[in-house]
């Protein structure tokens, strides 16, 4: 075993936690190892806390300065100066734990046929408690993502360990600001990849008050628009690998659908609801598609429209809740 990892680090205005997350990856066992921290449009410390980190590990850590992107793309421009066999994206929040690529990388090895390794997640509450058990369901031994990750993407970013020709095969990540990862993973799970299993923890999520992208209104516009399209694009990819619509997981995605459609009508977005909508019915099959509630609901927007619609249809789910 002595394929490089690189791991990849978007990080925007995180200077303290960037320096916790590169710490992680130079406290692994195994190497060779690189760093590439792509600093996305930070207006802090955090452009010097990177060059500082290139200056004591030359030999271990570039850095990209960029304009701000989002954590997608950031991540694009690190995986393409990636050069490694192995791939590591990492959030500047959380922590890889010291045996994660020994064990990760060994398994790819001894399993050439599979393209991810993942293992166990560890989560830690922002007031240093750590859970019990396994995050997301981690702990579960799977062969594949789909059809469990339309349920769920039951793994966080530091989680897996990807082989680069499988990122070069699935292509560029997208400029989406909300649920890229899930959609990322979701266009990997769709060329049938196969995954090692370690049972052991490998990373580690933290929670903590300097704010997430992934905390926030539930219907604010600007989020909606990124996880709307981060839906049609899971959607299709699902389609691509021939998930029926009769299988528990895709029944549980048209739910999603449906329900995002609402809360984008609510929010104002009457084109993304209609959209979503759309596809909830063909998403719930040809038998659940003509059903009393999409009947109704099509009924009622014909004539309040998309967005009061929607608006009166997440009032009664709140009531129901």
């Amino acid at each position: 075993m002595h394929e490089l990892v690189t791991t990849v680090i978007p990080v925007h205005n995180r200077a303290a936690l960037l320096r916790e997350a590169v710490a992680s990856v130079l406290a692994q066992t195994y190497r060779p190892i690189e760093i590439i921290i792509v600093n996305d449009g930070s207006t802090d410390e955090t452009n010097v806390v990177a060059d500082a980190l290139v200056a004591q590990h030359p030999d271990e850590i570039r850095v990209i300065h960029q304009a701000n992107t989002g954590p997608g793309l950031a991540r694009e421009a690190g995986r393409l100066a990636a050069r490694g066999e192995f791939i590591q994206y990492l959030d500047s929040d959380d922590v890889l734990l010291p045996e994660k690529f020994f064990l990760q990388v060994k398994g790819l090895t001894a399993q050439p046929q599979c393209g991810v390794a993942y293992g166990h997640t560890r989560y830690r509450h922002a007031d240093g408690r750590l859970e019990a058990q396994p995050w997301k369901g981690s702990g579960a031994r799977v062969d594949a993502m789909f059809p469990s990750f339309l349920m769920s993407r039951w793994w966080d970013t530091p989680t897996p360990l990807y082989r680069a020709s499988v990122c070069a095969q699935v292509g560029s990540w997208t400029n989406l600001r909300l649920e890229e990862d899930w959609e990322y993973d979701c266009r990997i799970a769709s060329l049938g990849t196969t995954l090692f299993f370690c049972e052991a923890y490998v990373a580690e999520v933290r929670d903590h008050g300097q704010g997430r992208l992934c905390q926030g209104d539930a219907l604010d516009p600007k989020r909606l628009i990124h996880r709307a399209r981060a839906h049609q694009l899971i959607y299709t990819h699902a389609k691509r690998a021939a998930i029926e619509t009769t299988t528990i997981e895709m029944q549980h995605f048209a739910r999603e659908l449906f329900l995002l459609a609402r809360q984008c009508g609510a929010a104002g977005l009457a084109i993304e609801s209609r959209e979503l909508f759309e596809l909830a019915r063909q998403a719930s099959g040809s038998a659940r598609a003509s059903g009393i509630d999409f009947r109704v609901y099509r009924i009622v927007t014909s004539v309040l429209g998309w967005s009061l619609t929607g608006r009166i249809a997440c009032l009664a789910d709140r009531l129901r809740a």
